[in-house]
């Protein structure tokens, strides 16, 4: 069974840092891509970022770029979304979904960026 369980949401301050993980399981982790997305209320799910299945390449939407880092630790399944100098407009629901398993998707986290 695929699985992907995230943790790491919460409160933070405009202009604060937050790291989200998401852990797999079911499936061959160490050969897909794994994206970030995330909804805000009343939107569409957007991509926030992408990593090949290796490490190496990475691609980021530009309302993220510098900002966000995507990385991954194959030995323990695990993908992880750095996030620094939060904005308010980051505020939104943060799922994990893996390109092999398109059809899956984690069961989001939220992410709320207020003072």
């Amino acid at each position: 069974q695929v699985q992907l369980v995230e943790s790491g949401g919460g409160l933070v301050q405009p202009g604060g840092s937050l790291r989200l993980s998401c852990a797999a399981s079911g499936f061959a982790f160490g050969s897909s891509a794994m994206r970030w997305f995330r909804q805000a209320p009343t939107s569409k799910r957007e991509l926030v970022a992408s990593i090949d299945a290796t490490g190496t390449y990475t691609y980021y939407e530009d309302f993220v770029k510098g900002r966000f880092t995507v990385f991954r630790d194959n030995a323990k399944n695990t993908v992880y979304l750095q996030m620094s100098r939060l904005l308010p407009e980051d505020t939104a629901v943060y799922y994990c979904n893996a390109a092999s398993r398109s059809s899956v998707w984690s069961q989001g986290t939220q992410v709320t960026v207020s003072s």
